[in-house]
C-alpha cells in the first residue's frame, strides 16, 4: 500500500511531523495533522475486526457528508505537485463542535477497498468549512499529488474512489503520554464518487518539406508519449488511433484527413499529397488513463 508515511506507523504528531509529508512540501502544522489522523484511522480500522466492545478504539463521530465534488479527470505528469479542489457538505450533530481548534475533516481518494486501499491521496492541509446551518457545512479541501515522490505507478491510472473523514480530537494530544483514544471522535465514508487519475500525454507533429510544390508528397511525423510514473519519464504511447487533421490557411476550422496508429514506441508517420497552404495537426482523443491532447498546427507552404 503506497501511502504517505503517517499511514504506515504513527506514535504521536511531533514524533511525526517529519515524515508526515516532505519539509519542502507542507510546513509543520500540516506534516503533523495528517500524522495524528493516521493514528486515529488506523484504531478505528483496526477495532472494525474486533467486538464492538473492543477497548482502544475512537467512538463513532456523528457526522456524514454528501454532495462530493472533485474533478472528472486529475492529469498528473513525472514531477510537478498536482493539487485538486474538493467540496462537500458535512453534516453533524449539534453535539460536535466543527469549529473546534481541533476538529479535523478532510477528503481521500484512493485505489483498491476502502478499509483495505492499494494506493490513497489527500491534501497536504484539512479542509476548511463553513457552517450553512447549525448542523451543516460547506467543506474545500484538496487532493495533493506529488509524482516525483513515487506516490503513483503506472497501474494506478483509472479510476480512483471518493471519502471523506472527520476526526474530533476533543483535547486530546495523539502525542502524549496521558493520550485516550476512546475520548476520540472517528468517521470515515466511502462511495462518495470518482476520478480518474490520469497520466498527462504529449503531442508533437512536423510535417515536411516546407515550403514544397503543390502535387507533392508530404510527409507528417510525431510522437504520442505519456508520463511514466514507475520511471519518471515520458514515454511512448503504443498502438493508439491518432487522427491526422488539416486547416487551410485562412481557415479556423480543422478536418480529418485520416486516422493512423502509434507504432512501436509511440512514433507516427503519415504521407498526404500536397494541395494548397495550410496546417497539419495529429489530435489523440485521450482513454480512461491517459487525457487527450493535440499537437499544435505546423504551417506548409504549398508553391
Amino acid at each position: 500500500m503506497r501511502i504517505r508515511a503517517t499511514v504506515a506507523a504513527v506514535s504521536g504528531a511531533l514524533a511525526l511531523s517529519a515524515l508526515a509529508v516532505p519539509a519542502a512540501q507542507a510546513d509543520d502544522t500540516a506534516a503533523s495533522y495528517r500524522a495524528d489522523v493516521a493514528k486515529v484511522r488506523q484504531a478505528a480500522l483496526a477495532a472494525s475486526d474486533r467486538a464492538p466492545a473492543a477497548e482502544g478504539k475512537p467512538y463513532a463521530l456523528n457526522v456524514s457528508f454528501s454532495n462530493f465534488k472533485i474533478a472528472k479527470a486529475v492529469k498528473v505528469g513525472t514531477t510537478n505537485h498536482v493539487s485538486t479542489t474538493v467540496t462537500y457538505t458535512l453534516t453533524h450533530g449539534e453535539d460536535v463542535k466543527i469549529t473546534a481548534a481541533d476538529f479535523i475533516t478532510d477528503p481521500v481518494i484512493y485505489r483498491g477497498s476502502a478499509t483495505a486501499p492499494d494506493n490513497m491521496l489527500y491534501g497536504n492541509k484539512p479542509a476548511k468549512c463553513t457552517a450553512t446551518s447549525a448542523t451543516t457545512a460547506n467543506c474545500k479541501g484538496t487532493i495533493d499529488v506529488y509524482p516525483g515522490d513515487h506516490e503513483l505507478v503506472n497501474t494506478d491510472a483509472g479510476t480512483w474512489r471518493a471519502a471523506a473523514e472527520a476526526t474530533a480530537f476533543n483535547g486530546q494530544n495523539p502525542g502524549g503520554e496521558t493520550f485516550d483514544i476512546t475520548k476520540v471522535g472517528y468517521k470515515s465514508q466511502s462511495g462518495l464518487g470518482t476520478t480518474l487519475m490520469q497520466r498527462s500525454s504529449k503531442l508533437t507533429v512536423n510535417a515536411a518539406p516546407e515550403p514544397v510544390k503543390k502535387g507533392k508528397t508530404i510527409t507528417v511525423t510525431g510522437k504520442l508519449s505519456r508520463a511514466n510514473w514507475d520511471r519518471g519519464t515520458y514515454n511512448g504511447y503504443v498502438g493508439q488511433p491518432v487522427k491526422l487533421q488539416f486547416r487551410k490557411k485562412n481557415s479556423n476550422t480543422y478536418t480529418t484527413v485520416k486516422t493512423i496508429k502509434t507504432d512501436a514506441t509511440g512514433n507516427l508517420k503519415t504521407t498526404v499529397k500536397a494541395t494548397q497552404d495550410g496546417y497539419f495537426r495529429y489530435t489523440f482523443a485521450g482513454t480512461t488513463t491517459t487525457p487527450a491532447a493535440t499537437a499544435a498546427g505546423d504551417f506548409v507552404d504549398v508553391q
